[in-house]
């Protein structure tokens, strides 16, 4: 099944400037997709494809500090300020007081947020299966390239970051 997708993904290549087609135009091609695809599939829960994402990562914690979700997201802390905002008015996470320092918080989901995260995972899961399927034996062989070229991304961002500002 696979090799259809490639088929009809080569088609669209072949329409785009051949000075767009590279591995980083690419990704940035597949993540909007993603996104509109996960949008979809999530909206009847109240959530959005990056609130469902960002609600994952908090329910696989105990908590995480705003610092820590901003760089898991590649975002401003001012983003991420603006999203736990949203969701506490939503009664989805609490931030409470970090032991470890004392003087930033951590964010946990609630029992409710849990059960936006869950109703909305259901929803997911369906798309999930799918796309899992059509990639076939390639599923295993797509995450770890796409895990590595996500670490090639960050230390390129971070090394970027800390020159601009030295």
């Amino acid at each position: 099944m696979a090799h259809a997708h490639n088929k009809a993904s080569g088609a669209r290549s072949a329409a785009i400037n051949e000075g767009l087609a590279n591995v980083l135009f690419d990704v940035w091609l597949v993540s909007r997709a993603t996104t509109a695809l996960i949008d979809t599939a999530v909206q009847a829960s109240g959530l959005d494809a990056d609130e469902f994402a960002i609600y994952s990562v908090l329910a696989s914690t105990d908590g995480i500090t705003p610092t820590e979700l901003a760089r898991w997201m590649a975002a401003p802390t001012t983003t991420v300020s603006s999203y736990v905002k949203r969701f506490e008015r939503r009664g989805h996470v609490r931030r409470t007081s970090n032991p470890a320092d004392g003087r930033s918080h951590v964010v946990t989901l609630t029992a409710a947020g849990r059960q936006a995260h869950a109703a909305a995972g259901e929803l997911f899961s369906p798309v999930l299966d799918e796309a899992t399927q059509l990639l076939g034996t390639d599923v295993d062989e797509t995450h770890v390239r796409l895990q590595a070229l996500h670490d090639i991304v960050a230390t390129m961002s971070t090394r970027d970051s800390d020159s601009s500002q030295g």
